[in-house]
């Protein structure tokens, strides 16, 4: 039997997301956006209620295509606010809009987000040591960066603790225990 990290406990969603996805460095900005909007809708909720939901938020979000969230209006935030399949917090699906023209003007001025997100971490991931869950901070020096930037930048819901679990998610650090099979992997 493999050895995971404890948090992906025994739901298969979880399993398949941490044994598939989480830690693995990301450099797709598509992919980026997607995670600052579900970061940012799991604010104060577990992640698995945002997984379960993560199909809604795609066809939602029309794919997390930045180019087209920036665009929409007030009329397709009410839309979106009476979709069952998301998190119906306004400030949340508001956030999601600002972001994606936040998004898109850093992509403008370093070329992707991706090489402007890289930059927290010296462009290269952070590997550290946890023996235990509880070892495993919240927040970082470098999330904390990360989160001033990004709020000078316009974005919201951008905080050092969703900051930091994006950093675990898109693979800027890998979080993974030492006795995690995947800890190695990634």
């Amino acid at each position: 039997m493999k050895k995971r990290c404890g948090w992906a406990g025994n739901d298969p969603i979880y399993i398949k997301y941490h044994d598939k996805e989480w830690g693995v460095p990301v450099h797709d900005d598509i992919k980026h956006f997607e995670f600052i909007v579900l970061e940012g809708a799991q604010a104060g909720l577990s992640w698995i209620t945002i997984l379960k939901r993560r199909e809604n938020y795609i066809k939602a979000f029309d794919g997390f295509d930045p180019e087209k969230v920036a665009k929409y209006d007030e009329k397709k935030i009410e839309k979106l606010l009476q979709n069952k399949g998301i998190i119906r917090n306004r400030r949340k699906v508001e956030a999601a809009v600002v972001n994606a023209g936040a998004f898109l003007k850093v992509q403008r001025e370093f070329g992707s987000f991706d090489k402007y997100i890289w930059q927290f971490v010296g462009g290269k991931v952070i590997k550290n040591r946890w023996e235990s869950l509880s070892e495993v901070p919240a927040k970082t020096k470098e999330s904390e960066e990360m989160s001033k930037d990004l709020k000078k930048r316009g974005f919201k819901f951008v905080g050092p603790t969703i900051c930091y679990a994006y950093m675990q998610a898109a693979g800027m650090v890998n979080d993974h225990l030492v006795d995690c099979f995947r800890y190695d992997e990634v």
